[in-house]
């Protein structure tokens, strides 16, 4: 998908429940997953692929040092009138610059499935994370046809940590609807990186 594609659905980008998270049970559901596995705030957070912000105000308002990165200006723009405690930069998530790394976590939502090669662009989000840090990724394999598996994206993630751990994300309460396809949360521990 194209940077002018991205910035057309930027004005849209909210509408969807899981992204706008507008709904406050959809909210709390999210705060909850997600401060579930995060360490404890003021933890510094990489948003890659951080869209119109929603993520990164949830963790900000939750206490959490949060830095954005994505490829669509609009986005970027959108996140930092969203979020202007938090620091948004424009930039690809599969080789993400971002000055404040190391950080205590990666999270990405719904990125690493459009990498043209998901473990080289996931080596380099490991890259960011400091020794006993965290990646979180919410990702899916849609009725569509496209995303990742759970299981494929866990071989992915063990090409670089040996601690992982997959959940699946089949309520409604996350997606503001009912889903028929297959969405989850792997947590990566960066207690052990294998050599890549």
């Amino acid at each position: 998908m194209t940077r002018e594609m991205w910035d057309r659905e930027a004005a849209v980008f909210d509408d969807e429940p899981d992204h706008g998270l507008a709904d406050r049970a959809t909210r709390a559901a999210w705060r909850e997953l997600l401060i579930g596995v995060l360490p404890p705030a003021p933890a510094r957070v990489a948003d890659l692929g951080c869209g119109t912000g929603t993520l990164s105000r949830l963790l900000v308002d939750a206490g959490y040092d949060v830095d954005g990165l994505d490829f669509s200006p609009e986005m970027v723009r959108r996140a930092r009138a969203k979020v202007p405690e938090a620091r948004f930069v424009e930039g690809d998530a599969a080789d993400p610059h971002l000055e404040g790394s190391p950080y205590d976590v990666v999270l990405s939502r719904h990125v690493l499935w459009a990498m043209s090669d998901p473990e080289a662009a996931f080596g380099r989000w490991v890259d960011l994370v400091r020794p006993g840090g965290t990646v979180v990724l919410v990702e899916g394999h849609w009725s569509t046809g496209a995303g990742l598996t759970a299981s494929e994206t866990e071989d992915v993630v063990r090409t670089r940590l040996t601690e992982v751990e997959v959940r699946p994300l089949a309520d409604d309460i996350y997606w503001g609807r009912p889903i028929t396809d297959e969405r989850y949360l792997v947590v990566g521990r960066v207690v052990g990186r294998v050599s890549g």
